[in-house]
């Protein structure tokens, strides 16, 4: 249990709906040991189903947090009311609140006209789409009744919808450095309109993630490259750093199974930008090459909502799932994983799943940044397509070293078990806590001293 400092500012009350009458400015009791933190949590979109990195890492630090303090989760959704996923996410997270309505349902061209909208917005679209004026109400009241001893926000999606002046600790959750994937993506654009936009929205982002990561009383990166990076926007001392982890029990107890031909797996969600320019460049750059040398492979892609680019490489040997249920199944038939990533920030969850799974992977440097992982060793890492070729080659063809890859996966990841990763998050909670109050002890020490001065001259 945290040994924390929110005690300074006083219990706030119930989380319920109903609002407690606010606690004075003075009401600080001393800090104590033990002390069970009252978390608002704040993330756009449904979090369920948890087929994206971001909504596991959510998913399971929430859940573990909700074993020994107060959360109310906070999840806002476009559209109408979903009582299905309402009814879930309440079960799972006892401290759900889910608020439907907080934007409109936007897709394909509704999404192109909603863009054109938006665009006069300093804002980049990746946050002012997710920005809704009941959920700035909502989140404003609470800030103003102080009902939590501590504010998440998490993705940068969710920040617009946070007062412009943070009475209460908060915290902003970083899963990317939102700046870099945008010019990565820029780099790479192919058509002239879309490298137009990517390069319009990634200065708009540049812009505004600085503003926000100095505006937040700490940021959390989940890798010491991502630290790195934001340190160039704030101080190094008010960025954390919680990696990314795994559910071991989950990924361990996949079973091995043996498939009738080699078998390449590569799992993510497949409306996200960065994995569908993954997939082509790999069945563009790589693919052909492996089928060369072992003709009988067959490629599968599996993840969420599959775009038209995707859908399209699907052929004789390459297979495109859409939704699934579940990804186990898919990684135990895998004979390797590869995660051919060239856009991206953060880490990629699928490599330590894989890893627990006892998988070997091939990766791009890209598509493992950030991750504690050891180049031939726990993973093989390459960058040129002919060398990313041959490394699957390697990993279909070599079955002694295959296994010795997946051996040495499965004991480096033992170590990130979520239950252990949310201890970090604990820690980083109270440094912010600890960083408003003292910042807030100066204020009061230097208005005093404001006061006496002038009463003296009086």
């Amino acid at each position: 249990m945290v040994s924390c400092q929110i005690c300074r500012f006083g219990r706030r009350g119930s989380l319920a709906l109903s609002v407690p009458a606010p606690k004075t400015k003075n009401a600080e009791p001393k800090y104590h040991a033990g002390c069970l933190v009252k978390i608002f949590w704040v993330k756009p979109g449904k979090l369920l189903p948890l087929d994206a990195g971001g909504k596991i890492r959510t998913y399971h630090i929430l859940r573990h947090l909700s074993t020994n303090h107060e959360v109310t989760y906070l999840s806002y959704y476009a559209g109408a009311k979903d009582k299905k996923y309402e009814e879930e996410i309440s079960r799972l997270i006892p401290g759900a609140l889910p608020v439907s309505g907080a934007g409109p349902d936007v897709r394909g061209f509704s999404r192109l006209v909603d863009y054109i909208f938006r665009m006069p917005s300093s804002a980049p679209y990746a946050v002012s789409r997710f920005t809704s004026s009941p959920v700035r109400k909502l989140v404003g009241d609470w800030f103003a009744q102080r009902r939590f001893d501590i504010a998440i926000c998490d993705f940068l999606a969710s920040s617009q919808n946070f007062p412009e002046a943070l009475s209460s600790p908060a915290l902003l959750f970083q899963h990317n450095v939102e700046t870099v994937l945008w010019e990565r993506r820029a780099r790479l654009a192919r058509r002239a309109l879309e490298r137009l936009v990517t390069i319009i929205e990634s200065t708009k982002m540049r812009r505004y993630e600085r503003a926000q990561v100095r505006r937040f009383h700490r940021v959390i990166a989940i890798s010491e490259p991502d630290r790195k990076l934001m340190s160039e926007m704030v101080a190094l001392t008010r960025i954390g750093l919680v990696p990314t982890g795994v559910a071991l029990a989950e990924f361990r107890s996949v079973p091995k199974t043996t498939p009738v031909h080699p078998l390449v797996v590569f799992v993510g969600s497949m409306d996200w930008e960065p994995n569908i320019d993954g997939v082509e460049f790999f069945c563009r750059e790589i693919w052909p090459k492996v089928r060369s040398a072992v003709p009988h492979a067959r490629f599968r892609i599996v993840g969420r909502h599959p775009d038209a680019r995707v859908k399209r490489l699907s052929s004789t040997s390459v297979e495109v799932t859409g939704t699934v249920h579940s990804v186990i199944q898919h990684i135990s038939e895998a004979t390797a994983l590869v995660v051919p990533l060239r856009i991206g920030g953060g880490t990629r969850l699928k490599i330590y799943e894989g890893m627990a799974a006892g998988k070997a992977t091939v990766s791009t440097s890209v598509g493992a940044e950030g991750l504690n992982v050891e180049r031939d060793r726990d993973i093989l890492l390459a960058d040129e397509p002919k060398v990313f070729a041959n490394c699957v080659i390697r990993l279909l063809h070599d079955q002694p070293f295959r296994e010795q890859l997946e051996k040495a996966a499965a004991a480096s990841v033992a170590q990130y078990d979520w239950s252990v990763i949310t201890k970090d998050f604990v820690e980083e909670m109270q440094k912010t806590i600890d960083s408003f109050t003292m910042v807030n002890d100066q204020r009061q020490t230097e208005a005093s001293f404001r006061s006496l001065k002038l009463t003296g001259s009086a």
